[in-house]
């Protein structure tokens, strides 16, 4: 009956919410405020693994709640790698990988005289062994 009755209601929500499934779902979640059956029919077949989470949480201590100093503290240096990651991202002549020097990029430059030879010689005698 609690299945059959949770899916009625979950249809009703859609049904109101003109087939939007995020108001929808909101919808479900403020009636479970108010209507404990529909809260119960939801969470049922997963009442198990809930609380197998929540003793296996407690019992490795990930449950104390640390609380944090409030008042301000000088940045360390992780903070400040952390803030130069990201101006490196946004940065829009932020150096490539593998590319990186203290300049921006510089174009490649135009082959030489020397170099054009070079390679005018190795690529014709390789034509004149055929």
């Amino acid at each position: 009956m609690s299945r059959e009755y949770a899916e009625r209601r979950i249809k009703e929500a859609i049904k109101k919410a003109g087939g939007n499934a995020a108001r929808a779902k909101q919808q479900v979640i403020a009636w479970t405020t108010e209507d404990s059956k529909l809260l119960d029919a939801l969470t049922r077949p997963h009442l198990t693994g809930i609380v197998a989470y929540n003793i296996e949480r407690i019992m490795s201590g990930r449950s104390a709640v640390k609380e944090e100093p409030v008042a301000d503290k000088p940045p360390t240096q992780e903070d400040e790698f952390g803030i130069e990651i990201l101006k490196a991202v946004a940065a829009s002549d932020a150096a490539l990988f593998g590319q990186e020097s203290n300049s921006v990029p510089m174009k490649r430059g135009r082959a030489s005289k020397q170099h054009i030879d070079a390679i005018r010689q190795m690529t014709g005698k390789s034509k004149s062994k055929k």
